[in-house]
């Protein structure tokens, strides 16, 4: 596990510096006629789109953006309600859009390729809390092992042991002060 945190670490950090286009995601958009009636709130919109798209799992995020009114061509018209739901794993995403009273709705997909989908299991996008907490224990695995490591080179005496404490005590100040200003 801990190879893969590195490896996909250094793509993740690399990816703009060096021109890493490992990771593609392809994308597909089409377009879904609804079925008569059309459905009423945005639940019953979410488990129609999974029955028609062939998903097992539930979507992660359901949004309704409600009415509102918008300037359109110099005249006040009133937007209908918006409603939006995704669904996203590591390998595969879903997003559709539905305005109210539409024939249609929007759904997109998107298909990633085995870079794209490690570095989503690096950032644990899409993920559960089991991996959440896998990740997390390798971050606090890495943190253990850097000030260990530190321990062993200070040998616990003398001016190394002064060098560390003033490395980690300015790092600490550091990142204080930058979480203060946020």
């Amino acid at each position: 596990m801990g190879i893969l945190f590195g490896v996909t670490g250094i793509l993740l950090n690399h990816r703009g510096t060096l021109k890493i286009n490992a990771a593609k995601t392809d994308r597909i958009e089409r377009e879904l006629l609804l079925p008569d009636p059309k459905p009423e709130n945005i639940e019953v919109f979410a488990a129609w789109l999974q029955a028609e798209l062939g998903l097992n799992e539930k979507w992660s995020r359901l949004r309704s953006q409600q009415p509102r009114e918008i300037s359109w061509g110099g005249e006040s018209v009133t937007q209908p309600e918006k409603w939006s739901v995704s669904l996203s794993n590591p390998k595969r995403g879903y997003s559709a859009e539905y305005w109210v009273g539409n024939a249609y709705t929007t759904v997109r997909q998107f298909d990633r390729n085995v870079f794209a989908f490690l570095n989503r299991l690096h950032m644990a996008s899409g993920m559960g809390v089991a991996w959440i907490l896998l990740a997390d224990t390798i971050a606090g695995s890495f943190i253990i092992l850097s000030l260990t490591g530190i321990l062993l080179w200070t040998r616990l005496h003398g001016p190394r042991l002064l060098a560390a404490a003033l490395g980690l005590g300015s790092l600490t100040l550091a990142i204080f002060f930058i979480w203060r200003a946020f």
